[in-house]
């Protein structure tokens, strides 16, 4: 077992000198490392006597209260510091590797992955993005002195508990600002050393209606604020939550992170990683749900499960394979195309979780009795995330935002962009590619440019040759052309939308909606396979891409090519021999702790 003083690399390190491609090998090798070394600090998930394991995780769950053994052994490792963008002395260079580094932690819980310190990063992006130089500093202090920072969010429509009420903040007359108002369900909000609170400053609705401030609640008078208790939930029960109510609290006038009324802004550009990031490690923890299904009907057994659970297995596996491709292909759009990746985000912030969710159902039959042994160190997980993920998530709050990000943008995506714009550099899709580093000044709101429906257009021209020779690879051809020609279809119903009925939320234009982001999903999956460079057979063979595009399309409604037996067998082959060799279910095939 690594020690903790070991446990996570003090530090990311100077590449400013290293060519290119050795530059990508190392930084991420480093982040592999990093997330190994995690792998084995936090042990066997399945240990009963595991004090950071699934039962033990579980257990403070159950008594609504955090892991506190688990937190200390990471607050010891350092991990916050890949929170912190490496020019202020942490580990973060890119949202990709970010995640890979944090899997670990999510495959055993996602709520400990959100109350120890994402959290932290999610609040703290308008910081990296407009703060000052002295914020900065003072934020990266925080963090990599082992502190926490919350976010206290502005109220939205569809409002849920989190998203309910917000702070109004007016300016005073001897400057800064007086602060009021109370919002009761907060993550962290009790135990953070730094709140970035999104609020009200203007009386009027749009995009000037609020500012960011950056408050340290040693600093505030102890008669302004007021810390409420923690609140109940029905995820994430280990009492993350609690409020703050703050009455005529003067708030120092360099507390204002960016503008007076950017606010918006700084939400729309800097939530896209928080979108993107979130489905990115969410899959790590589907993933523990799958290894449990097949330890579930794999047990006594020595060759293969019963017929009966060889689609449902094969078929989950290709499902998280779509969403690592998808996941991944966002995060890494961050680095590489940060003006364009608004759009791709939010699609990403919804397809990924809902997927996820409907193969928690389908491994729940898989399951079987099983899935009620709640806590069990062996199948406890399913419970768990069935009731987390719609809070990580944010529920239908967090999906009706991502709605209002894609509804304006689509009729201006069918006139404009559509079988348009340029495919995006191969990079994006490239394992090992030399990206730029998470710049969140970069970060755009919505271009109109749809990169990956370009990527979805390129590929079926290039597999046009291969249809009607037969195999899997023809099979592959016919639905990259199937999808190309659902994107037609969705070009024509959208530059068929009012100008006023696409940027109101009108049910046929959220259906629309959904359709393109299930197209974004297969494009994804296109770019990632043709993106292989051999190294693994695996993900090089069209078996793992033809599964999960035929379950993409009979989410659509598409008619798909007949499926070869083939594949199911292959993938199906490749999951037994990663449950049994301990490797994780994604694209990255990682070691496991057993």
């Amino acid at each position: 077992m690594i020690t903790t003083a070991m446990a996570l690399s003090p530090s990311t390190p100077d590449t400013t000198t290293i060519p290119a491609a050795d530059r990508a090998t190392d930084v991420a090798a480093a982040a592999r490392d990093r997330a190994a070394r995690l792998e084995a600090l936090l042990g066997d998930p399945h240990d009963p006597a595991n004090p950071h394991g699934i039962a033990a995780l579980c257990a403070a769950d159950a008594r609504g209260e955090p892991p506190a053994p688990t937190e200390e052994l990471l607050t010891r490792a350092g991990l916050a510091a890949e929170f912190v963008p490496a020019e202020h002395g942490g580990r973060l260079t890119r949202a990709d590797l970010l995640a890979t580094t944090l899997r670990p932690l999510f495959r055993r819980d996602l709520a400990l992955g959100f109350g120890f310190g994402i959290t932290s990063l999610f609040a703290t992006a308008p910081v990296w993005a407009a703060g000052s130089a002295r914020q900065r500093g003072r934020t990266a202090e925080l963090l990599l002195g082992g502190g926490r920072a919350s976010i206290v969010h502005h109220e939205l429509a569809h409002a849920n508990a989190i998203l309910r009420d917000e702070l109004v903040a007016a300016p005073a007359p001897g400057g800064g600002w007086t602060l009021g108002g109370r919002k009761d369900v907060i993550m962290n909000a009790s135990r953070a050393d730094a709140w970035v609170v999104y609020a009200r400053t203007a009386p009027h609705r749009g995009p000037r209606s609020h500012s960011v401030l950056l408050l340290e609640p040693g600093e505030l008078p102890a008669a302004g604020v007021r810390r409420l208790p923690r609140v109940p939930t029905p995820g994430m029960r280990g009492g993350l939550f609690s409020g703050l109510a703050f009455a005529d609290c003067p708030v120092p006038a360099d507390a204002l992170v960016g503008r007076p009324g950017e606010g918006v802004a700084l939400a729309l550009r800097t939530f896209q990683v928080n979108r993107c990031l979130i489905p990115g490690v969410a899959i790590a923890a589907a993933d523990t749900v799958l290894r449990s299904a097949v330890r579930a009907v794999s047990a006594g057994r020595t060759g293969p499960p019963a017929r009966r659970w060889h689609k449902p297995l094969a078929g989950v596996f290709a499902d998280l394979l779509a969403c690592d491709s998808m996941a991944t292909v966002a995060l890494r759009a961050l680095s590489l195309l940060p003006d364009r990746a608004h759009i791709l985000a939010a699609a990403v912030k919804y397809v990924v979780p809902d997927l996820l969710r409907e193969d928690l159902e389908e491994l729940a039959t898989v399951l079987g009795a099983h899935g009620y042994e709640h806590g069990s160190p062996q199948y406890g997980s399913l419970d768990k995330l069935v009731r987390d993920l719609p809070v990580a998530g944010l529920g239908h709050a967090g999906t009706a935002a991502c709605h209002a990000v894609i509804v304006p943008q689509l009729r201006s995506l069918a006139e404009r962009s559509w079988f348009r714009a340029e495919e995006p550099p191969p990079e994006l899709f490239r394992p090992g590619a030399d990206l730029p580093a998470l710049d969140y000044r970069l970060l755009g709101i919505a271009s109109g440019d749809d990169f990956l429906s370009a990527t979805l257009a390129g590929s079926a021209a290039r597999l046009a040759g291969t249809r009607g020779v037969g195999g899997q690879i023809a099979v592959l051809a016919d639905l990259a052309e199937a999808f190309t020609g659902e994107l037609r279809a969705l070009r024509a119903g959208c530059a068929a939308l009012p100008a006023g009925r696409a940027t109101a939320p009108d049910p046929a234009a959220v259906i629309l909606s959904d359709r393109y982001a299930l197209i974004q999903a297969a494009a994804a999956v296109l770019g990632t396979w043709e993106g292989q460079d051999g190294t693994d057979a695996f993900l090089a063979d069209p078996a793992w891409a033809v599964l999960a595009l035929s379950r993409l399309a009979g989410r659509l409604g598409i008619a798909a090519p007949e499926l070869p037996d083939s594949c199911v067998a292959q993938l199906l082959d490749e999951l037994l021999r990663r449950y049994r060799t301990g490797r994780s279910c994604d694209l990255d095939g990682s070691e496991l702790t057993r």
